[in-house]
């Protein structure tokens, strides 16, 4: 692997950033993100990234390559959940094991847009659509941990049968993640389409504020990260390994599939960035309220204190080092 891609990636100023937080909270310092300005920091980014994918989609429309993509990536938000299950099951209860499954078989906004920006310190093209992957994927995976759930621990839950289902899809399809990025790239498309106007009025704040954003974000992800490493004591070795295990597996699979279909360097790199991260927020917050009987320092503290930090530092010049392998050369 070309060792300049980690460090190309590692001095980036939102990746540094996030450094920055993490020795902060090692280091003792007082620093701290008044508790509004990360979730504004949040929304901000979900909809900067939602309406410029708007805006591509409406330019490349769905044929070729975007509905199988999108497909492939549903496809994966499904079954991730269902072999991470089989693993965790050997070392958990059934509650622990869906509840991190349906973790891992979400994703990471975040390490998304961490990735676009990596891709364009490469000038590396993708396309928009990939947005639409990244807000279909969240969902599938809520409901599949809570199917296992109520398939693998009945004897422990005879409430099962009687859980409030439509409560749970609308957590998995409302919440505040998935309404945003679906909505903003609705609002992308209207746009594009019929007041090209906007784009321009938007620009500024969709894309010159973007990078900023992104890099006061993740100061405050790399310390509740920091925060979040005493926990892992709890989580053990085993499911560390698998945080840092699963995400490079989902990675060979992403990129095999993104080979077959066709995808550029680009738009697969996204694509295995899409299969080889975890949730933090989303789903943490679903099992949370679906799945009282699991420990969230289990699902929460591996998701976020070792498989972000190791996609956005490591992962995601690793990943485009095994796209640059598994592809076929552009002629």
């Amino acid at each position: 692997m070309d060792s300049s891609l980690i460090l190309q990636n590692l001095l980036s100023p939102p990746v540094l950033f996030f450094f920055l937080g993490v020795i902060a909270v090692l280091v003792g310092s007082d620093l701290e993100i008044p508790s509004p300005l990360p979730k504004l920091f949040s929304l901000y980014l979900l909809l900067a990234i939602g309406f410029k994918g708007g805006l591509e989609l409406q330019h490349s429309g769905l044929g070729g390559q975007v509905l199988p993509t999108i497909g492939a990536a549903v496809a994966m938000s499904l079954v991730v959940p269902l072999y991470s299950f089989l693993v965790l099951k050997t070392r958990f209860d059934g509650f622990n094991a869906a509840a991190i499954a349906a973790t891992y078989g979400s994703i990471s906004a975040v390490t998304f847009i961490t990735a676009e920006s990596f891709l364009e310190t490469q000038k590396l093209p993708f396309d928009g659509f990939m947005v639409a992957a990244l807000a279909l994927m969240e969902s599938p995976a809520i409901i599949v941990g809570l199917l296992l759930v109520t398939l693998a621990a009945p004897q422990k839950r005879p409430d099962a049968a009687g859980m409030r289902w439509g409560a749970v899809l609308r957590e998995a399809c409302l919440n505040s993640s998935v309404f945003l990025l679906v909505g903003s790239l609705v609002i992308g498309l209207l746009v594009a389409a019929y007041s090209p106007a906007g784009i321009t009025k938007m620009e500024p704040f969709s894309d010159k504020l973007f990078y900023g954003a992104l890099s006061f974000f993740l100061l405050d992800m790399g310390i509740v990260a920091a925060q979040r490493i005493r926990d892992l004591r709890q989580a053990g070795a085993f499911l560390i390994a698998f945080s840092v295990l699963m995400p490079l597996f989902n990675a060979v699979v992403g990129v095999l599939i993104a080979r077959g279909l066709g995808l550029g360097p680009g738009n697969a790199l996204l694509f295995v960035v899409l299969c080889a991260s975890a949730s933090y927020i989303a789903v943490p917050a679903a099992m949370r309220m679906t799945v009282p009987e699991a420990n969230p320092s289990l699902y929460i503290s591996t998701a976020l204190g070792v498989t972000f930090p190791f996609n956005i530092i490591v992962g995601i010049p690793i990943y485009m080092a095994l796209v640059n392998t598994v592809l076929p050369a552009a002629p």
